[in-house]
């Protein structure tokens, strides 16, 4: 991984310290060829390295002890040795075993008489040296430095690049190094040698005593540099992980909707999880005030943590986890010597909106809260098939919902669908007021959408009636209307439209838009289970389990909860399975729930982000997205509206 590594020691001058002498060595040392020798290192150079490695342990992280580490050599061990000294030059001439080893290595790519840089091009050395030689403040010798190939495919092999980027970032050094950027005075160096080209950079404040770096400052530093040298390759990295962000969607997506399909053979079987969360239930009982988890005690917080820590078991959970991991590894590389801590699920940050996940299904446990875990329900709802339909709608029904044909050919078939609709033609009356309330043909209007369905249930449709129930159910202040609405479901209930009677078995259950009564909801729910509403037989099943609007009978809901199962239900059969476990059922399904909240956090986190200073904000996200649609994708490619529609997440 391309990396830059920036090392910043300061030495106080004044008394009998001068950098002077530091500045001239920059400036001015000697390069020579260095003849790759792989011999083992002499034993003079094995024991200068336990030396300075022992005296300056920080100067393992530099890249030359990492290349004599992986292959201790004769010139890895001279490459090493030299900017270690370099590194610490203030200790040097005091330190018994270094004094004699200074300025015997190479020389500095000179640009005229030396190779000193600044602000202005033609630096006096002899001046530089003496303004040094009064100054009586602390002054910082950063050292930066670059894998040679890095270098040469960056550009960074010459010291005219280096002193383009420093002056470019100057005010940015200065401002990390608290410096008025008036009051900056740097000179540098670059040292074209070895596998690691690197540049001296010596830094103060023309005020003593008003400069300080620290550690988040040389961060500072490093980011500002970072980002100029490697912001092709960064850009080109995020575009990447754009891409890499829709299939890591999909991926988890698909990992989630196939664990939930294949529960009964185990995969969302957690007890210990589900007995966790039924603590934290009962313990939330106490907890006064707002219930999240930052205004939870400590016991109840750490409790919180271990379920999360016991979701990231699940292989889900784990294998999207890393996939983050990954993608997060590669922006911190820049950034960071250090790899990225694998750190436990419940510790990690960017995760913790998963914290109040797990606190709010532990809320609905305590209230016993069902959910209807019925996606796909519209869908099955809302048929547009039907038998003795003429020749013209089935035509145009086609025609219409054909993705194959241009959008001029299909939205010619809807203006002569609104021709055979305004004829009579139930069927197509009833398909208008879908297009009208859904689109994509239509801008939705659902006036218009309302007038439609009105028109096909007074010509006797079987789903109109139900169709514009939900309609005056629905949120949009133009036709809004619950009374209307819960009148229209009743009416299709009544004549056979069992989806109705699931319909209204929801609303009599939620409360949402009549008043909550269990007793009503389970009738309903009753009705349409016995027309072989699937959806209704599975709710009727919990009900009768938890003894909700009916009389606890175990017997009775395992009955109904076979009636669902056998049309395909995966959530009847997986509560059927463990039906003499003692488990409770909504505590049981409260765990594959979480699952989906977390499918949904991990979408939302699988681009991650620096937190350095180069981000992916929204105008690079649209940029992508544009380029994405110029090349054909359509504008909703891989956007994931599904699991709040009807899936685990309930109403």
């Amino acid at each position: 991984m391309a990396r830059l590594i920036v090392k910043s020691p300061y030495y106080k001058c004044g008394g009998n310290t001068s950098l002077s002498g530091y500045l001239r060595y920059i400036a001015t040392r000697e390069r020579v060829e260095l003849l790759l020798d792989d011999r083992p290192p002499t034993r003079k150079q094995e024991q200068l390295i336990n030396k300075l490695t022992k005296d300056f342990p920080d100067s393992k992280t530099l890249y030359e002890y990492e290349d004599y580490a992986a292959k201790p050599t004769k010139f890895n061990a001279s490459a090493f040795i030299t900017l270690a000294l370099e590194s610490n030059w203030d200790k040097l001439s005091t330190m018994e075993g270094y004094a004699g080893y200074i300025a015997t290595r190479p020389r500095a790519e000179r640009l005229g008489s030396h190779g000193l840089f600044g602000d202005e091009d033609g630096v006096d050395l002899e001046s530089a040296m003496s303004e040094l030689e009064q100054y009586t403040g602390n002054v910082w010798t950063h050292i930066i430095s670059l894998k040679r190939e890095d270098a040469v495919r960056l550009g960074y092999n010459n010291a005219k690049a280096w002193r383009n980027l420093l002056r470019t970032h100057r005010n940015d050094i200065a401002a990390a190094m608290n410096i008025p950027p008036n009051d900056f005075r740097w000179y540098a160096a670059f040292h074209d040698e070895g596998e690691h080209p690197h540049v001296h950079m010596m830094a103060w404040s023309a005020k003593p005593g008003q400069a300080y770096l620290s550690r988040d400052g040389i961060r500072q530093i490093k980011s500002e540099l970072t980002n100029d040298i490697f912001k092709q390759e960064l850009l080109h990295l995020y575009e990447q992980k754009s891409n890499s962000r829709d299939e890591l969607v999909q991926e988890a997506r698909k990992v989630m909707l196939e664990l939930v399909q294949t529960m009964s053979a185990g995969i969302a079987d957690h007890p210990e999880a589900e007995r966790l969360m039924l603590e934290l239930a009962m313990q939330l009982k106490a907890v006064k005030g707002k219930k999240s988890y930052g205004y939870l005690p400590k016991p109840q917080k750490k409790l919180v943590d271990r379920i999360v820590d016991e979701m990231e078991r699940l292989p889900s959970v784990r294998d999207c986890y890393d996939q983050w991991l990954i993608l997060q590894g590669k922006v911190d590389g820049y950034y960071h010597d250090k790899p990225r801590e694998r750190k436990r699920l419940s510790q990690e940050k960017a995760f913790r909106q998963i914290k109040n996940a797990v606190i709010k299904e532990a809320e609905n446990i305590r209230q016993c809260n069902l959910f209807f875990e019925d996606k796909g329900v519209e869908q099955e709802s809302e048929l547009e098939k039907f038998r003795k339909t003429s020749y013209n709608y089935e035509s145009l029904r086609d025609a219409i919902r054909d993705e194959s044909l241009t959008l001029e050919e299909r939205s010619d078939a809807v203006s002569e669908l609104e021709t055979l609709a305004k004829s009579g033609d139930r069927y197509a009356q009833y398909l208008m007021g879908k297009l009208w309330r859904d689109g994509p043909l239509l801008t939705p209007d659902w006036v218009n959408a309302q007038y439609w369905f009105q028109k096909s249930e007074e010509q006797g449709h079987p789903y109109a009636q139900y169709a514009l129930g939900k309609l005056l159910l629905s949120d949009d202040v133009e036709v809004h209307d619950v009374e209307d609405g819960i009148r229209w479901l009743k009416r299709a209930a009544e004549g056979g439209n069992h989806f109705a009677s699931y319909r209204l078995g929801k609303e009599y259950y939620s409360g949402k838009n009549v008043q909550k009564n269990f007793t009503t909801a389970a009738k309903w729910f009753e009705r349409g289970g016995q027309a072989g509403n699937q959806y209704a037989q599975y709710m009727l099943g919990k009900l009768y389990l938890m003894g909700q609007g009916v009389e606890y009978d175990k017997e009775l809901g395992a009955d109904w909860l076979s009636k669902s199962a056998a049309h395909g239900n995966v959530y009847a059969q997986a509560l059927l399975q463990r039906q003499d476990s003692g488990r409770l059922p909504h505590v049981f399904l409260s765990v594959t729930r979480l699952l989906h909240h977390m499918s949904r956090i991990f979408q939302e986190r699988s681009l991650p982000q620096s937190g350095t200073g180069l981000q992916v904000d929204s105008k690079l996200r649209q940029k992508i997205r544009e380029k994405k649609i110029a090349m054909g994708h359509r504008p909703d490619d891989h956007e994931d509206h599904e699991l709040n529609q009807g899936g685990m997440t309930g109403y």
